[in-house]
């Protein structure tokens, strides 16, 4: 995969992940499936698109996720 996709969940971060974190491994993963750094303007739309459905979809997992050991925050 993507090595510069970072882990957001504990403890590889000691703290939750930042909208900002989940929405720049969003872009990045985009990117990679698509083989565009930068879409063309006919493609800016669903790249886009594409960015926000997997940065909420990461945001719903990383909030979801029940690790061991750590302490929730409520």
């Amino acid at each position: 995969m993507c090595r510069s996709i970072k882990t957001l969940r504990p403890p590889a971060l000691p703290e939750e992940a930042t909208e900002e974190e989940i929405r720049a491994a969003a872009l990045q993963f985009v990117r990679k499936v698509s083989g565009f750094r930068a879409p063309a303007a006919h493609n800016q739309e669903v790249f886009d698109r594409a960015v926000d459905e997997i940065a909420g979809a990461t945001a719903g997992l990383l909030d979801g996720l029940e690790i061991r050991g750590a302490v929730r925050k409520p």
